[in-house]
């Protein structure tokens, strides 16, 4: 059994928005870093609202499907970290990175059974 349940997750999920939403701020980055911090706050928000879950607000997009996004966006952030215009900005590569390594372990520790 994992130790991360559906609602749990979700607070993660909305944790998560706050995160990339503060970010540029208190990390002080900006243009593309801080643009796609932000576009990725929405997306993250929007995908959150239409999860299937406890703290789904829409409920139409199934939590083992919301699990499959995830397992591709942790890696995806990786190797955004490593674009030019992000890692020559110190902290955008960090907070990049360190995002997409916590949403892997996330993944790892949430059990994706369909929440309702």
């Amino acid at each position: 059994m994992k130790p991360l349940t559906a609602r749990l997750h979700g607070y993660l999920d909305y944790l998560t928005v706050l995160i990339f939403l503060a970010a540029p701020s208190v990390l002080g980055f900006g243009g593309v870093a801080a643009k796609l911090a932000w576009l990725l706050a929405g997306v993250h928000l929007a995908m959150t609202l239409v999860t299937k879950f406890p703290l789904g607000v829409f409920r139409r997009l199934a939590f083992t499907l919301h699990g499959w996004v995830e397992r591709i966006v942790g890696p995806a952030l990786i190797a955004v970290a490593f674009l030019p215009d992000i890692f020559s900005v110190k902290p955008a590569f960090a907070f990049f990175a360190g995002m997409g390594l916590v949403i892997i372990a996330v993944g790892w520790l949430t059990d994706y059974v369909e929440a309702g």
